[in-house]
């Protein structure tokens, strides 16, 4: 028995070692980096491309990603740390957002603008609009409402869906089209209208990207909005996701035919499918994000008896683990492939970037806590901060590098920010963890009443998968 209770009291105090890194490295070494830096108080919105030093660059285009996630990074920093000065860098990005990104003609927002709000050549978007977009303009959306409880904020997030619905929605096949002209009509390469933007390859396909990224999306608007539409098109999404874009090993399909059936190069040549990596491949990252986002949505909808939404996701999070788990060095390598779909796994690209890191960490705290009898989940998400900490955060500059150093030495001397990288995801790895593993003893929870509420949600949460896991 005083084995036992030396034990607990070790990993306790472990946990809250961990902790308490995570919150200083999430104030110091992130948020203090970013903002108010990123701030555009000229143009509006918030500034996309920094140097490895974080000094800004010359060109400062605007992607509807981007300054959605900032808004919604910065709305649940506001609420995390009670903060006057992130609540209103989170206000800061509305007006950005709704007067220069969003089509005032045809509705929808642009995939990207220029720094003053208007059209950039940048990736050869233009006037183009993509699902995966306007999915994060209701997630930023949405967190802005929760924060400020403005109208006007959740007005735009209700037209945002709505667009969404009235322009992307496949009727006859379910799911969404992933690209959609100004005038918010969807093409392929069938169509008339031609794109020119460096993602025209997957032209044509439905995704598994999109797709969970308005369950994310859909989540978080539904938390801030109870409709009967909304409820729907999100359970939906849970099932597609789930029953058809997850293969029953345990990972995504990439893409799509309309009809649902999987695109695959596993049956042509050695040339052929090594130039189409980009629509074939497992993707560990996206597979344990997935299961994270579908155990949220499951969740926010009030499915109490949701046995078969926590079995996918644990195997989603066992087959990356099994299969993309570096047992050598730790973290997750970035893609693998099945040559033969009765065969193994194999690594095809071994780099490790950060926001597939950032996603692992937060996926394997929260299995340990569901399934706090299974070892592996805690042991590795030890294992995932301390390369986190050797290999991806910049503890001179500051932020994360964009890759490993252990893979790629090279990304020390790469960019900070870019229309891909902001703090959204190792910012809500590094608020998830933190509530994870923080307790009433904890200084910050002692001295924020709204972290308290924060983390008892989380319990909620958690308590309510592990009481299921209990039938699995």
């Amino acid at each position: 028995m005083q084995k036992a209770q030396e034990t607990f009291t070790h990993l306790k105090t472990e946990s809250e070692r961990i902790c308490e890194e995570m919150l200083s490295s999430f104030s110091n070494e992130l948020l203090n980096i970013w903002y108010p830096s990123v701030i555009d108080n000229e143009f509006g919105g918030y500034f996309t491309n920094f140097d490895n030093s974080f000094k800004p660059m010359s060109e400062q285009e605007k992607m509807v990603v981007t300054q959605a996630r900032h808004i919604w990074a910065t709305a649940k920093a506001a609420e995390f740390f009670n903060s006057k000065d992130f609540y209103n860098y989170s206000k800061h990005g509305f007006n950005y957002l709704n007067n220069k990104m969003w089509d005032a003609k045809f509705g929808g927002y642009f995939q990207i603008r220029n720094r003053e709000g208007n059209l950039s050549e940048i990736e050869k978007w233009f006037d183009e609009k993509r699902t995966y977009g306007n999915a994060f303009a209701v997630y930023g959306l949405a967190a802005l409402y929760n924060l400020t409880g403005e109208k006007k904020v959740l007005d735009q997030a209700i037209n945002s869906f709505e667009w969404i619905e009235n322009h992307c929605y496949d009727t006859k096949f379910d799911g969404y089209f992933q690209f959609i002209t100004r005038e918010g009509i969807p093409f392929d390469k069938t169509s008339k209208y031609k794109s020119q933007a460096t993602d025209a390859v997957e032209v044509g396909y439905k995704d598994q990207n999109s797709s969970i990224h308005l369950l994310e999306a859909y989540t978080e608007l539904y938390n801030v909005w109870k409709d009967e539409r909304l409820y729907r098109q999100l359970h939906g999404l849970l099932i597609l996701i789930r029953d058809v874009i997850t293969n029953p090993k345990g990972y995504l399909h990439l893409f799509f035919q309309n009809n649902w059936q999987p695109v695959s190069f596993r049956h042509s040549t050695k040339e052929e499918r090594e130039a189409n990596y980009r629509l074939d491949h497992v993707s560990f990252g996206h597979d344990y994000e997935t299961a994270f986002l579908m155990l949220e949505a499951s969740y926010m909808l009030g499915l109490e008896e949701d046995l078969r939404t926590l079995r996918t996701a644990k195997r989603m999070l066992d087959h990356a683990i099994e299969n993309g788990w570096d047992r050598n060095n730790g973290g997750f390598f970035d893609e693998g492939y099945y040559f033969d779909e009765n065969g193994k796994c194999e690594i095809i690209k071994e780099t490790k970037n950060w926001w597939a890191q950032a996603e692992g960490l937060n996926a394997l705290l929260l299995f340990s806590k569901i399934f706090p009898e299974e070892k592996i989940y805690y042991d590795l998400f030890l294992e995932q901060w301390d390369y986190i900490n050797k290999y991806l955060i910049d503890h001179e500059n500051g932020d994360w590098y964009s890759g490993s150093l252990e893979k790629e030495p090279n990304q020390s001397t790469m960019p900070k920010g870019s229309i891909w990288k902001c703090t959204y995801h190792n910012g809500r790895a590094l608020m998830n963890c933190i509530k994870m593993l923080s307790d009433e003893n904890f200084s910050l929870y002692r001295t924020n009443d709204k972290f308290r509420i924060l983390k008892n949600e989380s319990d909620h949460f958690i308590i309510h998968w592990k009481q299921l896991a209990k039938y699995l």
